[in-house]
This record gives structure tokens, sequence and C-alpha cells, in this order.
């Protein structure tokens, strides 16, 4: 079961709300908006899909070099924490390094997500919005997925710093695409979500 949600923001933020009848709630961040990067993507689709609780896709706004793309992705979290006991974050290349990001922001603020997972992340988007640099001031359990072929993002970057600190690292033979391994794939970053 799924339903429409309308994001409380400054930006047009529209997502999807899978299987709302729990207490606990991922925040799936698409990938880039301008590669065609949505709320449909089939990764965050599979994700959803592979966890036992609710999952909230959403899109993001107008295009803003990432930093409207940021705001968006808290503004969808601080929805998720009005509404459920326990929101984690999600995301996929762009996307996971905002959920990143984002994970580490709140987590500054005192409202960490109570796991962050991430698929391929880019290392950065901007200079002010580094997965790289976010991991060590995230207060909850990270990991990432990442294909060992990957020459789209600099997901390797991301995975040793996760290493460092003591997070969990699942390298799969594949590239960016994560191409015929779907449902793999998102069983894994379920795993690290449950």
């Amino acid at each position: 079961m799924s339903e429409s949600v309308l994001v409380p923001s400054d930006r047009d933020v529209r997502g999807t709300l899978d299987s709302p009848d729990s207490d606990t709630c991922v925040v799936a961040c698409p990938p880039h908006p301008q590669m065609g990067g949505s709320r449909t993507d089939s990764k965050l689709r599979a994700v959803s899909d592979a966890l036992d609780c609710a999952c909230l896709r959403f899109d993001y706004g107008a295009w803003d070099e990432g930093d409207g793309e940021l705001a968006d992705t808290r503004d969808a979290y601080a929805w998720a924490r009005d509404r459920y006991a326990r929101v984690g974050l999600f995301g996929y290349s762009f996307g996971g390094c905002l959920a990143l990001v984002a994970a580490a922001r709140e987590s500054k603020a005192g409202r960490p997500p109570f796991a962050v997972a991430a698929l391929a992340p880019a290392a950065n988007i901007t200079a002010d919005i580094d997965a790289v640099e976010a991991i060590d001031d995230i207060d909850c359990p990270v990991g990432i997925v990442y294909g060992k072929r990957d020459t789209t993002v600099d997901a390797e970057a991301v995975a040793e710093r996760v290493r460092a600190r003591g997070g969990t690292v699942e390298a799969v033979g594949a590239d960016h695409f994560f191409v015929g391994q779907t449902t793999k794939v998102a069983e894994t970053v379920a795993s690290l979500l449950i």
C-alpha cells in the first residue's frame, strides 16, 4: 500500500509513502535529478520493497546545485520524524551523499537517524556537501554498498572513511548501476537498516 505525500517545505517536495502502517520509516533519497533520478528509481523501489517498515521515497524540488536538494532531504526527514518513532536515511548515488550529509547535520542537531545507508554514494556534491567529511559527525550506524567497478562516482573514498569509523561496507562485483543485481543489492542495503 502506498500513499502520496506533500512534504512541508519552501520548495515543491512530493513523495510516495510505502507501507505507512509502521512505527519505523526510512527516508529514501533519489539519484541526481538532472540525470533522471526520482522517487520511482528502481533501486529506491527495490529497497522500499525489501524493508519491513514504511519508506518515504521523494522527489527533490527544482534543481538548486545541491543546496536545495539537501534542504529537501532534511525536510523529508523532519516530516518522517513528526510521524514515526524511528527514522532512518537511505540514498543512492547523489542521494547517497545527501543521506550521509543530512545524517551528519541531523546528528549535530541532536536528531540522529537510527541508521543511515548509502548505495554507491557520491563522495561530494559541493565543497560544503561532502559525504567523506560528514562520516565522522554521524551519530548512528553507517553502512555503504558499492560496486567494485564503479567509475561514475568515487564511492570507495566514502567506503574507506566508513571502514575507518567502524561502519559496515559491502563491495559487490558491479558498476554504478548494479545491472541484474537490483534485488540482491536492495536486500543488502535493507539489512543495514534493520
